[in-house]
């Protein structure tokens, strides 16, 4: 059975304010009165390596741990992940 590396991004839903986003904004980047960036947003990333038939059974059962184990709150996060082969 092949491997993936499924990629569970985690951040605050655009309505939620990101103060560690806006920290790391504030504090370095605009520090630098050139700096064309306009906005930070904040992410946790965790990283699966799961045997699976194929991509989408691997982002199911991945996702699906994720909802078990309550890895991250639906009400103030969001979630999307991306798959890679092994």
């Amino acid at each position: 059975m092949p491997s993936f590396r499924v990629n569970v991004i985690i951040e605050n839903r655009p309505e939620i304010v990101d103060p560690e986003g806006d920290t790391v904004l504030n504090d370095l980047v605009l520090k630098d009165k050139k700096t064309p960036v306009k906005k930070v947003r904040s992410a946790k990333m965790l990283r699966f390596e799961i045997e699976a038939k194929n991509k989408e059974s691997a982002e199911k059962a991945v996702l699906a741990l994720c909802n078990e184990f309550r890895i991250y709150n639906p009400l103030v996060s969001k979630v999307s992940v991306e798959t890679l082969n092994a």
